[in-house]
């Protein structure tokens, strides 16, 4: 079965050609359209994707609403949030809120098609140039202390959230640290149960939150 997607942003001809991308690749079906939240809400909820690509910009209900609603029901997609650049606090709330990452508007199509491989593998798609703005725009408003769930993460556990706050995949940590990826995928899994986190989005937002990695740190 192909990965499923629903595609909602208010623009008819972005749609076109999100869909355009998409249905020309292999292993992936659009399934549904939406024009502005509520719709998006109903079209999720009808069709159960895989993946949402979601713009922030919408009537009605705007993007970050509906995608904080569909990531509340059970087994919900992966939200992909699409962005022009200049909503960095919406971006930042998004996160927050545990969508999958986000995407600039502007993307070619190949960047496109591995965001989505990438989001669907379990990965978080986190836009290096989009990240590193987002994140020390808003997480260093305050000065961070380091939470008491931080004491229960092993020296390699709190190795990979940093790395995870980087920005790198699974396979990127693996090769950083020279174990397996399958090794990874537990360490992550681990850090995620012990901090309460619900993806690796999260993660990254948590560490910074925290001061694990400081604003300006780089990001792969």
């Amino acid at each position: 079965m192909g990965i499923r997607i629903v595609i909602a942003d208010d623009q008819a001809m972005v749609r076109v050609g999100l869909r355009m991308v998409v249905d020309s690749e292999e292993g992936m079906d659009v399934v549904g359209e939406a024009a502005d939240g509520l719709e998006a809400l109903a079209v999720v909820r009808r069709t159960r994707p895989d993946i949402v690509l979601m713009d922030i910009s919408m009537p009605r209900m705007d993007g970050l609403a509906a995608a904080q609603q569909i990531l509340e029901d059970p087994a919900p997609p992966k939200v992909v949030m699409l962005t022009t650049f200049d909503t960095d606090e919406n971006l930042y709330a998004a996160l927050r809120a545990g969508t999958s990452g986000f995407l600039l508007k502007v993307s070619p199509p190949e960047q496109l098609v591995e965001a989505i491989r990438v989001v669907h593998s379990g990965d978080a798609l986190l836009d290096p140039a989009v990240t590193s703005r987002v994140i020390a725009s808003f997480a260093g408003r305050h000065d961070p202390s380091p939470p008491p769930q931080l004491a229960e993460l092993t020296p390699r556990e709190l190795e990979v959230l940093r790395l995870l706050a980087r920005g790198l995949t699974n396979a990127e940590i693996a090769r950083e640290l020279f174990v397996g990826e399958a090794t990874v995928k537990t360490h992550v899994a681990r850090v995620l149960m012990k901090l309460g986190l619900r993806d690796r989005a999260q993660a990254v937002v948590f560490a910074y939150e925290s001061g694990v990695v400081r604003p300006g740190a780089a990001i792969a």
